[in-house]
């Protein structure tokens, strides 16, 4: 039994392209159990099978999109910084008392460049997902998140950050201590900073929890990543009471990365491999870095003025329209 067919919950549109790996794996046995010659059938089901998958992923829709990047299986923000940074440390707590496990932060060396890094933090498993709190923070993450990037400001360090969440943790507990405030402040404080700070989309960004570290120089976004105001569930069931119309209001959020490069919201889309970031984590690790490495060289040749003007303006023109 293959990886594949051990899988449960499989997405209906990935259906095609698991039963023709378990084809092309059982054909493998069977060429080395029995020491038969059939390369020829192999090498066509091979073939068949990377244009189905540049056929399917190639017109997700954003519903599709949005489910492929909640897979257990996509690369979190601790996946690909071992990719990323050379010599990283995680650092740990806001110190006011918590330390938010979905939220972290560290630095760590790109390239020869000494960079601070914060991001959400899903788990990967169903025990990992309660511990992290399904990548949904709380008052005390936004603030160690801000702890952070005020260490990279004080230190004249770049920042990164990590975006992939559903959003903020909505509990009542999270509002009694103060989950708006710390989301507002981390806003207000980023758009502050002299150093520059390039943010990055990796799965789904949802709400307020997204843009609580998403105020940046530069916005790139994996992609087949998501960023959006409201998960489509949520937009379905606030406009229509009903949330099976979730297909209808992924597509007039406009959550791809397409859809948001074309209205100027983020800046490039990173490329990922056919069949997402799982498919093959280093290869998307590699696509990113070159992209980080040529943002922040740019970056760095601005003055701490420039940086926060253009930073300024970026946030100022999104949203506006002209009427004839």
């Amino acid at each position: 039994m293959t990886n594949f067919e051990r899988k449960t919950g499989v997405l209906d549109f990935l259906k095609p392209i698991i039963e023709l790996e378990n084809q092309i794996f059982h054909l493998n046995e069977t060429i080395i159990h029995n020491n038969c010659s059939v390369t020829q059938d192999l090498l066509y089901f091979q073939d068949e099978l990377s244009n189905l998958k540049r056929d399917i992923f190639s017109s997700l829709t954003p519903l599709q999109r949005l489910h492929l990047v909640r897979q257990a299986e996509r690369p979190t923000t601790l996946d690909y910084i071992p990719y990323l940074l050379d010599n990283w440390i995680e650092l740990h707590g806001d110190r006011g008392g918590t330390d938010d496990p979905a939220m972290v932060g560290g630095i760590g060396k790109l390239q020869d460049q000494l960079v601070v890094f914060v991001g959400h933090q899903r788990g990967k498993d169903t025990k990992d997902n309660v511990a992290r709190n399904f990548g949904m923070p709380s008052p005390g993450g936004y603030r160690k998140a801000l702890r952070l990037m005020q260490y990279a400001n004080r230190f004249n360090l770049p920042i990164l950050t990590f975006i992939d969440t559903p959003g903020a943790w909505a509990g009542v507990e999270a509002e009694r201590l103060g989950q708006g405030e710390a989301i507002a402040v981390n806003l207000r404080d980023m758009f502050s900073f002299d150093v520059p700070i390039i943010c990055t989309v990796i799965g789904e960004g949802g709400s307020g929890g997204a843009l609580g570290i998403g105020v940046g120089d530069v916005m790139l976004m994996l992609d087949y990543a998501v960023y959006t105001v409201a998960t489509p569930e949520a937009c379905a069931a606030i406009l229509w009471k009903d949330s099976r119309q979730s297909t209808e209001a992924a597509e007039a959020l406009k959550i791809t990365s397409s859809d948001l490069k074309l209205l100027g919201i983020i800046d490039t889309i990173v490329p990922e491999p056919i069949g997402g970031s799982q498919a093959n984590p280093l290869e998307a690790a590699n696509n990113l870095k070159q992209v980080l490495i040529k943002e922040i060289k740019r970056l760095l040749l601005l003055s701490n003025d420039q940086l926060k003007e253009l930073r300024y303006k970026k946030f100022r023109k999104m949203g506006t329209f002209y009427e004839y």
